[in-house]
């Protein structure tokens, strides 16, 4: 059965564009200057910040463009469309994509914050941090209460201001915390450490997930988010076009989700969340095999939990998301229908927009209506605590 129209898609992954004063409005005044701004450069509008200049890669935005007109030069706000930037616009966009709810990461920080974390300046970056949070929860999820799901990004560099920062937002309304997909790669430590231990206690007890994007840690196998800041286009691999980056993207959510799964720490906060946001979901069923099967052979010699198989504590603590994977709709009983959730992506290149509810009535066109409604409804809300509230049919694209 394809999807219905009483179905409302609600996307655990969107993206939204900071407007120029999200920052100069919410910085005390001798922080400004150091502050994220926009300034012209070469005619197009980029960030600067901390002495550093950061443009907003064009890939972020290309929603309502050509595909061959996408690139990856910094662009200009009027090339962009306003729902990028504008929340009130974003709905209008939403309602001609059939979109109900949105989920969206940020830009300029990064999708859990690594612009601040790279920052010389700590101070001025913790301000930040806590600016884009009630810039979201306050300003752009306020537009449209029923409409946008708040998230939130830390600051992971110092593990008390991230508890209490976390803790703050989850009294805000933070439905979700954005975190890195791995600390390594930024020196910090790893999910096997007890590091991670008071803001695992703080997610856990208020209930609130954790989502991991990809690339949130600032690594993706054969490409340099670093590199990509500093000179768009260049990858690790400068041989390689973009396009191979681009498609290893989703492989992060793989080794992310393994090292979660031996960690202990899911044994340890039994009502720990994690949601991974842009992995896909056709991937799954191999890894939970692999993992069983090595875990069946090597759990007496190693230090991992002797009784927790790792596909049970998939079962209990991830959420799988997926924007094009028909491999995995077909597989999804391997995965667990209640542990999958649909992601629009808007305004990224891998979106569908406007046609996602077209698109997604076409995957799903062989589900059972109750499978149906659990993949694109009822897992995120369940997960998000983000309850229906519009009985306003979505608008459907034609």
């Amino acid at each position: 059965m394809p999807l219905q129209d009483h179905h409302q898609i609600v996307s655990v992954d969107d993206h939204l564009v900071e407007h120029p004063r999200v920052w100069q409005d919410r910085l005390p005044a001798k922080f400004r200057e150091n502050g994220p701004r926009i300034i012209e450069m070469d005619g197009k509008h980029v960030w600067s910040y901390d002495g550093q200049i950061i443009p907003t890669i064009g890939l972020n935005a290309v929603a309502g463009k050509p595909r061959e007109e996408w690139g990856l030069d910094p662009v200009r706000y009027e090339d962009m469309i306003p729902g990028c930037y504008d929340p009130v616009a974003r709905i209008a966009d939403m309602d001609i994509d059939g979109v109900q709810a949105a989920l969206c990461f940020p830009s300029f920080p990064g999708f859990a914050g690594s612009t601040f974390i790279n920052a010389q300046d700590k101070e001025l970056a913790l301000l930040c941090v806590k600016a884009w949070n009630d810039f979201y929860i306050d300003e752009w999820c306020a537009t449209a209460p029923d409409r946008y799901i708040p998230l939130a990004i830390l600051p992971v560099w110092d593990i008390e201001e991230t508890v209490a920062e976390a803790e703050r937002v989850a009294e805000k309304g933070a439905r979700t915390v954005s975190f890195l997909d791995s600390p390594v790669p930024l020196g910090f430590p790893s999910y096997h450490s007890d590091h991670w231990d008071p803001l695992w206690r703080v997610c856990s007890d208020a209930h609130m997930p954790v989502s991991l994007h990809f690339g949130a840690g600032g690594y993706v196998p054969g490409f340099s988010f670093s590199a990509m800041k500093a000179e768009p286009g260049k990858i690790a691999a400068p041989e390689a076009p973009f396009v191979v980056a681009i498609t290893l993207f989703g492989t992060n959510s793989i080794w992310t989700t393994v090292d979660l799964l031996f960690s202990g720490k899911l044994q340890q906060f039994p009502d720990l969340q994690f949601s991974l946001a842009e992995g896909g979901v056709g991937w799954i069923p191999y890894i939970l095999e692999r993992a069983d099967y090595v875990w069946e052979r090597h759990r007496y010699y190693q230090p991992i939990d002797f009784h927790a198989r790792p596909s049970e504590l998939f079962r209990q603590h991830f959420w799988g998301c997926f924007i094009e994977d028909d491999h995995g709709l077909a597989n999804r009983h391997a995965i667990g229908v209640d542990r999958i959730m649909l992601e629009i992506d808007y305004p990224h290149s891998d979106s569908n927009w406007p046609n996602s509810r077209k698109r997604a009535a076409e995957a799903l066109a062989g589900v059972p209506d109750e499978e149906c409604s659990l993949i694109v409804e009822e897992n995120a809300r369940r997960m998000l605590n983000f309850p229906r509230v519009s009985t306003r049919e979505p608008v459907l694209t034609q």
